[in-house]
């Protein structure tokens, strides 16, 4: 059984590869979230991922929180499964931005399900 971790070099951190992204990166949408993807060379972990909320939208940190966390553990959970092979398979990697853009705190069972949809049609696209 694999163990379903998010580390922190998992995490997109640097500055230089978040500015890339969003001037570089293919976006889609699926409810509620809008995923921008940017493929890049040598990248070690094969996956990065930044998740966020905005703050426009909740202004309250708890509910932003909240969603974060819905978000991490909904990945988290489901990327091994969807993933797995797929990415690690690759000589390069990918860096994704997972935002939520959905306009009310929606429900774990819904997220969880829409962040499955999102993996899998990143694995039809990387494959």
């Amino acid at each position: 059984m694999k163990k379903h971790t998010f580390p922190k070099e998992e995490r997109l951190c640097s500055k230089r590869l978040i500015e890339s992204l969003f001037h570089n990166g293919s976006s889609f949408l699926i409810y509620p979230y809008r995923i921008t993807s940017l493929h890049v060379d040598g990248l070690q972990p094969a996956v990065q991922v930044l998740l966020s909320v905005s703050k426009r939208r909740f202004r309250h940190a708890v509910q932003r929180n909240l969603l974060k966390r819905r978000m991490r553990e909904a990945y988290r959970l489901q990327k091994s499964l969807r993933l797995g092979e797929t990415v690690e398979s690759k000589p390069s990697g990918w860096v994704l931005g997972i935002q939520y853009v959905g306009k009310e705190v929606l429900p774990y069972t819904v997220m969880h399900k829409r962040m499955g949809d999102v993996l899998e049609k990143l694995k039809e696209e990387w494959t």
